[in-house]
């Protein structure tokens, strides 16, 4: 297939295109490589891909050096015109858009970026693949769209009326905006919540990598709520492969989402479906915390706080649709995940 990957220099984004590159994709990756995190980890993505630093520029195509079939551009989806542009000349296959602004807590002090990104930015995704049709549009959801459910495993049956930050707000109406182009321009849409990922070349606002980093800097890690939260850690290898098997099957008009619209009281017959990608094995923070000093090999100094605001207190992925339509066994023991970004982690770093 011919694909694009929107985020592509971001964590699951490079895993995806290497993913799709070895068995033989053409792919096109699209990144405006913002600074909500440190640009030095993004080009690092890039470069491992074959796409020099210094042979970017805005709006221009690179040719991997490394892969044949890929080529990268430095823009954003917020760029309506350049997007129906590319979308116009390349003639897609396939769609997914990974392109966000990241992060809960963020979220609280730049609204404003959320909605330009993750709803504009989106919007303009969906309105290329309405003017120049793809097979099929796969794009990024996310656990948080579960906010205050206290129901687990969270199943993607539940009711998510009820997010608890404007990051979660905007992954909902993604969902809902698909559901509509889906509906009237019958566009094969699936979207995926994903939950807690992890593993080398991940993102350091997450909490593998924070508190990696100040665990080998001798620093205290920040533990919220006394690490009495769980979360569904999912190994970035498990991902990817979740999100491929997605990506080869599109969606069809034959029910709203998994359940049948019968069952739902609903009359919805778009090509759209949503899955959870996780682990289904939620992991105590504190034994997260345990393996991955064990891992480092140095006992962290720890500064306990409450739970913070747009944080929850449990995630937990009912995948037993993605199993059934398409097979999807997770398989990295946290562990063996750790010590695989730390391994990363000190290369990366150079650290002894």
């Amino acid at each position: 297939m011919k694909v694009l990957v929107t985020g592509s220099a971001g964590f699951i984004g490079f895993h995806l295109v290497n993913r799709l590159l070895e068995r033989g994709d053409e792919v096109v990756g699209y990144d405006n490589i913002n600074d909500y995190y440190e640009v030095r980890l993004k080009y690092g993505r890039l470069e491992e891909a074959g796409i020099a630093k210094e042979k970017i520029e805005v709006g221009s195509l690179i040719q991997s050096s490394k892969f044949k079939n890929y080529r990268f551009v430095k823009e954003d989806v917020v760029n309506k015109e350049y997007l129906h542009s590319l979308f116009k000349s390349e003639k897609f296959d396939a769609v997914i858009n990974l392109a966000a602004q990241a992060g809960v807590r963020y979220s609280l002090e730049n609204p404003d970026e959320y909605i330009s990104s993750n709803v504009q930015g989106f919007l303009n995704v969906l309105e290329a693949c309405r003017h120049y049709p793809v097979k099929h549009l796969v794009y990024a959801s996310s656990s948080s769209v579960y906010g205050t459910n206290t129901k687990v495993p969270f199943s993607t049956n539940d009711q998510i009326d009820h997010p608890i930050s404007l990051y979660a707000a905007s992954k909902k109406s993604n969902e809902l905006m698909a559901h509509t182009y889906s509906h009237l321009f019958n566009i094969p849409t699936t979207g995926i919540r994903f939950f807690t990922v992890y593993g080398p070349w991940g993102r350091p606002d997450m909490a593998l990598f924070l508190f990696t980093k100040k665990i080998i800097e001798r620093e205290a890690i920040q533990v919220f709520n006394n690490g009495e939260m769980k979360r569904d850690f999912t190994y970035i290898d498990d991902i990817i492969e979740g999100v491929q098997r997605v990506v080869d099957k599109p969606a069809k008009a034959d029910g709203y989402n998994n359940v049948s619209s019968k069952e739902k009281g609903l009359d919805s017959k778009a090509p759209y479906r949503i899955y959870n990608i996780g682990n289904s094995s939620p992991v105590l923070l504190t034994d997260f915390i345990d393996a991955l000093e064990e891992s480092i090999g140095i006992k962290a100094k720890k500064e306990y706080l409450p739970l913070q605001p747009g944080d929850v207190l449990i995630t937990w992925a009912d995948v037993d649709d993605l199993i059934k339509d398409f097979e999807y066994q997770p398989n990295t023991e946290l562990r063996q995940g750790i010590n695989n970004f730390v391994k990363w982690y000190k290369w990366f770093y150079n650290i002894a």
